[in-house]
Formats: structure tokens, sequence, C-alpha cells
């Protein structure tokens, strides 16, 4: 093969690569502009848009007045965050999600010398309701639990950061659940 040849099959080479490339990239912007494909990994059914999610209930006897509304509060941020669902009233919602903490148990978990406690975790156990009002029918019920670790010696405020590490971690396991496990 002559060296003319060779530099005419690298040019070509090089002009159908970058057209190529080219083309596929137009195609991806093009043709994902209309995918109903959500990079949240939602699997809701197209028919739900809407949820409602009313302030849970505490049944846990543990004596917080802020754990409802602090739940409850992250537990719609979470949903706003994530947009699969619009948060809205109970009376327009396509689907509502209702809870009851359950339990919230706060327990040493690292003992130091002289029966010390340096860090305690804080459990805290939901159940929770998911209903789809357009179909009149209960997709799931089910209990959630998860925890935060906080230092012993920190008081209220170390003991408060252990809850909302509980709560987080709780909020994402039911937005999971809720969008992803249809």
């Amino acid at each position: 093969m002559s060296n003319n040849m060779r530099k005419a099959i690298a040019g070509w080479s090089r002009w159908f690569n970058v057209r190529l490339l080219i083309a596929s990239l137009v195609l991806m912007a093009t043709g994902c502009a209309g995918c109903p494909y959500s990079f949240t990994g939602a699997s809701v059914p197209p028919h739900l848009k809407t949820i409602a999610i009313p302030i849970v209930e505490d049944q846990s006897g543990f004596g917080d007045p802020t754990l409802r509304d602090l739940f409850s509060r992250q537990l719609v941020e979470r949903f706003i965050s994530d947009n699969t669902l619009q948060t809205t009233e109970r009376a327009t919602a396509d689907a509502i999600l209702e809870g009851i903490i359950l339990a919230v148990n706060d327990a040493p978990i690292v003992v130091q010398g002289g029966e010390q406690v340096a860090r305690r975790r804080i459990t805290v156990t939901v159940r929770m309701r998911f209903q789809d009002v357009k179909m009149r029918r209960q997709v799931w019920e089910k209990e959630f639990s998860n925890w935060g670790d906080y230092d012993s010696g920190g008081g209220l405020t170390r003991r408060n950061e252990g809850i909302a590490e509980a709560v987080r971690k709780l909020t994402e396991d039911i937005l999971n659940e809720t969008v992803a496990g249809w």
C-alpha cells in the first residue's frame, strides 16, 4: 500500500470519527429530550403526579415534642428535592403517604474504662403506608428503622444530632421505597 493511500485512509478515518461523534451527540441531545426516563431511578406509574404527606403521629412515648414535626418536615423536603412526585394537599393528591413513629430507642454503643458511656445510638422506627388514591388501593405498608450515633457527653445538642441522622436515613429509605419500589 502506498503512502498516498495510507494518508487518504487516515484522513477519511479521522473525518468519519469526527462525523460519527457529532452525529452521536446530536442524537443523544435530541433523542433524550423527549424521553420519559428519569435520572432519579424512579419508576412511579404515570398516573401518579402528586403526593400528600400529612404530619406523622408520634406513638413512641419518647417525649420529644419536636420529633414528629422534624420527621414530617424532612420527609416533605426529601420529596420536594427528589421532584418525582409533587407535594400537595390531601384533597387534591394522587397518592398519600402516612406514617406513625412507633419507637425511639437510645442505647449505649461504646463503653470506656470505668463503665463510662462514650457513644450512644438512637434508633427510630416508623410504620408508613403508601396509598394510590387514583386506583383506590394500598401500594405498600411497612416498618422502617434506622439509627444515628452521637457522643454521650454533649447533652441534648448531641442527642438531637443523632436523631437528625436517623431521620435523614429514614426519609431516604422511605423515598426510595415510594418512587422505586414498584
